[in-house]
């Protein structure tokens, strides 16, 4: 679980993330920033903040923060319900996004996980993200991915989400909303 100390300072990182690539929040944006470690109690290493815009029947929007390096670990957004799972589209609007999804293996994949996880990575085909440059992940599709050096602020637009039916490759996370630190 994040501390509440570690929050606040992730919580004010991100807000400068988004100064930093122009995007104004509202105050309630702010005060809904999600912070997770996926309950591993590692969220420099393996986490994800983000605000959601909207989230209806039809579709989603919302903007994520990756911390320098931080990884959000493999996982599908399977079938619920009548959907087939979500179709997400991730558009780099700062830094660099290193997107890992099925395909040929990158021989010098950039980004590596933590190497106490790395059984649980199992895609390897490289897409680079940097500022204006977007790709589309298929329903179902496991995928990963981690910023640059320098972090990155990625808009993502998808049909509706339901984060909590994600499906991780590593049996130890969870998906649970932290802004309660």
């Amino acid at each position: 679980m994040v501390s509440q100390k570690e929050y606040k300072d992730i919580h004010q990182k991100c807000l400068s993330y988004f100064e930093k690539a122009g995007i104004v929040l509202t105050q309630n944006e702010v005060e809904d920033l999600e912070v997770t470690d996926f309950g591993l109690d590692r969220v420099q290493e393996m986490g994800l903040q983000l605000v959601v815009y909207v989230n209806t029947e039809r579709c989603c929007a919302k903007e994520l923060v990756l911390l320098p390096r931080q990884t959000c670990p493999e996982h599908t957004h399977p079938p619920v319900g009548d959907s087939e799972g979500k179709e997400e589209t991730f558009r780099c609007r700062q830094g660099t996004v290193y997107l890992y999804v099925p395909g040929s293996k990158t021989d010098e994949p950039k980004a590596l996980p933590p190497a106490d996880k790395k059984q649980y990575y199992t895609v390897w085909n490289e897409i680079v993200l940097k500022p204006g440059e977007q790709y589309t992940i298929s329903p179902n599709t496991p995928h990963w991915f981690q910023g640059g050096e320098e972090g990155a602020v990625v808009s993502e637009f998808s049909t509706k989400s339901t984060d909590e039916n994600d499906v991780f490759t590593d049996p130890e996370i969870t998906r649970t909303n932290e802004n309660e630190a």
